[in-house]
């Protein structure tokens, strides 16, 4: 099926290249479950870098992965005071579904792999570097 405007169908195309590649990582033949945990780890990375940090990271997004990287999103209140690993995983298994089958931090680890290799390394390194250390071990 195709849209009939280029953009749509190349961002579609774009956006399904990513989730193949994170069905991989994960390891899941799920492409829905890639979906939620595609969003959740954005939402929950988004909401550590703060709100001028996020913009640039979003920007650097797919034009269909951005806009669900932006959906629900309130400036206030952001970074968010986490600081440890498990709070980043317990964030993004609030965003999953329940009874999600896949363990939120193994997954998150494979979504930033993915973000890694997709993105400028030098541009997504220094948005780790916003991050409390424990956290950054997220990154590859």
């Amino acid at each position: 099926m195709t849209t009939g405007l280029d953009v749509f169908d190349a961002t579609v195309q774009q956006t399904n290249l990513w989730l193949k590649d994170l069905m991989a990582r994960i390891p899941t033949t799920d492409r829905h479950y890639a979906y939620q945990l595609l969003r959740a780890t954005l939402h929950t990375f988004r909401d550590r870098v703060g709100p001028e940090n996020a913009v640039h990271f979003g920007a650097q997004l797919p034009m269909l992965i951005r806009g669900f990287y932006y959906e629900g999103w309130h400036m206030a209140g952001k970074p968010t005071k986490d600081r440890h690993i498990e709070e980043f995983a317990e964030h993004v298994l609030k965003e999953l579904p329940p009874k999600f089958p896949l363990d939120a931090l193994t997954v998150s680890r494979g979504v930033f792999e993915a973000l890694w290799e997709k993105l400028d390394p030098g541009e997504f390194a220094k948005l780790m570097d916003h991050l409390p250390v424990s956290l950054r071990t997220l990154r590859p």
